[in-house]
């Protein structure tokens, strides 16, 4: 019977299809489901009792789903290793391990890297028996994570696609849970795992090229802004609600710093404008209930009116985006006043939108001219609007005409020709 099944490769694909269907169906699944649940054991216990029974080619088909997943994963995450880094940074909270704060980035990067190489590897068969070690321990890492997220929802959502691709943390871990059950065959067949094509040293140097590549490509995105933009504020796109919209409810978390409580406030009937408050609480995590508006969040004023419609309706308007305005360099005031020199003598409007307290910004106004039409937003939301503090964006009537990181910011001729 053995010999029979080897032979056909039927026990091959008949768990793995069944997985890929699992992937297909998870989607309807937002929370937890038994059902989904059990549909998905199938595969990973099939896999694990007849492992010996994969041919080649089901063991080919694996490995390529598998790296296929990986890179589009750490791709989806690599365009935007900034995002990544915010997302650890919640992580960083919910396991008070606040100290390695100042290693996210870095630590995304690598993590990123690591994940597209391993999937880069099990694609092409190089080091086949190194990258399948490479991701089970991605995998057991992903998986033990997802299930403490999904138990106890300490992150709303993991960033496993970037934002990319939004899920529920439960449909993240059954996500992990199809990818062990397509894994698991490798793992059990790891010694058959050869390229016999390419030398180990040809093989390694493959693999050490695209490591700095895409290193490389990482970084770019850092400095730069992602070369493709998952997020809703892209070039091009139209911000302006939709006529009469259903209002929309913004509920902020904070934890206090010292003690570890959480409290929820609905945005933005919140303190953040009392620095006092603000230096002992953090920002946590936003949700949204109901609402059909284009942005998620709104801009104020010191006072606390609502000036968001400046964006929808103000001609040729520069937008200064700084989350952390505290954090720029003098370079960086340098580059932003000669924007608004050129906004003031060619016609263009402007403003600022950041999440540091008032205080801050008068002290910013007694020494620069430039902050006449500050207002305030969301951290989180400034921070998805442009991945660069400060960033700019150039709006027309609430529609984005383009955007740029601090180092990209426009020349004069280029404003011109824009």
């Amino acid at each position: 019977m053995r010999k029979d099944y080897t032979k056909s490769g039927f026990l091959s694909f008949a768990f793995t299809i069944w997985a890929l269907i699992c992937a297909v169906f998870v989607g309807f699944f937002p929370n937890f489901s038994w059902i989904m649940l059990i549909a998905i054991l199938i595969p990973i216990v099939g896999a694990l009792l007849f492992s010996g029974y994969y041919n080649k080619s089901g063991l080919t088909l694996c490995r390529i789903l598998v790296g296929a997943l990986f890179i589009f994963s750490s791709f989806t995450k690599g365009v935007d290793p900034l995002g990544t880094k915010y997302k650890m940074l919640d992580y960083f909270i919910a396991y008070n391990i606040e100290w390695l704060n100042g290693f996210a980035l870095t630590l995304s990067v690598f993590m990123i890297m690591a994940e597209f190489i391993v999937g880069f590897c099990l694609m092409f068969n190089l080091l086949p028996r190194l990258a399948t070690l490479g991701a089970t321990l991605l995998m057991l890492f992903f998986t033990t994570t997802t299930f403490f997220d999904a138990l106890y929802n300490l992150v709303p959502e993991c960033g496993c696609f970037g934002t990319a691709i939004k899920m529920s943390n439960w449909q993240t871990f059954f996500k992990n849970l199809i990818i062990l059950a397509v894994l698991i065959p490798l793992i059990f067949n790891n010694k058959s795992l050869v390229n016999k094509r390419v030398t180990i040293l040809g093989q390694t140097l493959f693999t050490f090229l695209f490591i700095g590549l895409f290193v490389w490509f990482e970084i770019y995105n850092v400095r730069h802004l992602p070369v493709v933009d998952f997020m809703d504020w892209k070039v091009g796109r139209d911000m302006k609600p939709a006529e009469n919209p259903e209002p929309a409810e913004i509920y902020l978390t904070f934890k206090n710093i010292e003690t570890g409580d959480t409290e929820e406030y609905l945005s933005p009937n919140y303190p953040w404008n009392d620095s006092v408050w603000m230096s002992q609480w953090e920002f946590v995590s936003q949700r949204q209930k109901g609402g059909t508006q284009s942005l998620g969040f709104s801009i104020l004023n010191e006072e606390g009116d609502d000036y968001t419609h400046l964006l929808f309706e103000t001609e040729k308007l520069f937008v200064f985006v700084a989350p952390y305005l505290n954090e720029l360099t003098e370079e960086d005031f340098d580059e932003c006043k000669r924007i608004y020199d050129f906004a003031n003598e060619n016609g263009f409007s402007y403003l600022w939108i950041t999440s540091v307290n008032p205080e801050y910004v008068c002290e910013l106004q007694d020494k620069y001219y430039m902050f006449d039409e500050v207002y305030y937003g969301d951290e989180l939301e400034l921070k998805s609007m442009v991945r660069s503090n400060p960033g700019l964006i150039l709006m027309d009537n609430g529609v984005i005409i383009d955007k740029w990181s601090k180092i990209d910011f426009p020349t004069e001729i280029d404003l011109i020709n824009n």
